[in-house]
C-alpha cells in the first residue's frame, strides 16, 4: 500500500486568520485610502477566486478607490500591523484550530506537509508556537513556488519530493481547490459555521466536486482513508 501525505494550507485550516491578517488587511486599506471592508467582504473576494495573498486584496481595494501606492508600501504596513515590535502585533492573538492530539495522531500513520501562501517566517513562528512536536515534511511557502494559488506548483514540487504517496491537499478556499485539480490530487474544503459566507464557500466546493468538505480540521479522521 502507498503511504499516504496529508498536505495542509493554514490560514482558515489549522490557524484562525480572522484577527491577525484579515484584520491587518482591513487596517491597512482604512490607513491608505479610508475604505471600509469587512471579513464577509474579504471572503466574498477570495471566492471569486485569483486573491490567494491578502495584500492582492488590499491593492485592488485601494486602488480601486483612485489611490495611487507602491506594492512594497502596501506589505510593509500590513507586516507592521502583523508583526509589530517584537512579535507585539496582531500575532498575538492568533488562534489555533486542530484539537489536542490531533495532528499527532494523524502524524503517527501518515506524512504531513504544509502548502501555504504565508512566508515561511510566519509559518514557522505559528508551528513552533503550538504544535512544535510534529513534523510536517516539506514545508513549502510562497517563497518556494515561482506561481501562487491558484497555480499547482507547490503542491507538485511536494509530489515530486514523495513521488509514491497518495496526497490530500486541505484548504479553505476555492484557490486551495484550483490548486488540487490542477495537481490531480485530492481536496477535502473546510467551511467553518458562524465564519463569513461559509455555506457559499461549502457550496462552491461541493459543486467543484471536493472530496469532502468539513466544518472544522478536527473532523479530518473521519474522512481519511
Amino acid at each position: 500500500m502507498r503511504a499516504e501525505i496529508v498536505v495542509f494550507d493554514m490560514d482558515g485550516v489549522l490557524v484562525d486568520p480572522s484577527q491577525t491578517f484579515r484584520r491587518a488587511l482591513i487596517e491597512t486599506v482604512r490607513h491608505f485610502c479610508g475604505a471600509e471592508i469587512t471579513q464577509d467582504d474579504i471572503v466574498q473576494i477570495k471566492n471569486e477566486g485569483g486573491f490567494n495573498d491578502d495584500s492582492h486584496i488590499a491593492l485592488q481595494v485601494i486602488r480601486d478607490a483612485g489611490v495611487v501606492v507602491e506594492d512594497s508600501e502596501v506589505r510593509r504596513f500590513g507586516r507592521d500591523l502583523y508583526w509589530g515590535r517584537n512579535g507585539d502585533g496582531f500575532i498575538r492573538d492568533e488562534r489555533w484550530l486542530p484539537s489536542d492530539g490531533l495532528l499527532e495522531r494523524l502524524g503517527a500513520t501518515r506524512r504531513l506537509a504544509i502548502f501555504t501562501g504565508r512566508g515561511m517566517e510566519s509559518a514557522l513562528h505559528s508551528l513552533q508556537r503550538f504544535c512544535e512536536g510534529v513534523r510536517f515534511d516539506p514545508i513549502i511557502t510562497h517563497e518556494q513556488v515561482p506561481n501562487l494559488k491558484p497555480a499547482p506548483d507547490g503542491l507538485l514540487k511536494i509530489a515530486r519530493q514523495v513521488p509514491r504517496a497518495k496526497m490530500v491537499y486541505v484548504g479553505d478556499n476555492v484557490d486551495d481547490q484550483r490548486a488540487a485539480k490542477g495537481a490531480g490530487v485530492r481536496f477535502i474544503g473546510i467551511a467553518t459555521p458562524g465564519t463569513p459566507r461559509y455555506r457559499e464557500t461549502a457550496g462552491l466546493f461541493r459543486r467543484r466536486g471536493a472530496d469532502a468538505v468539513l466544518e472544522s480540521v478536527n473532523q479530518i479522521e473521519d474522512v481519511l482513508i
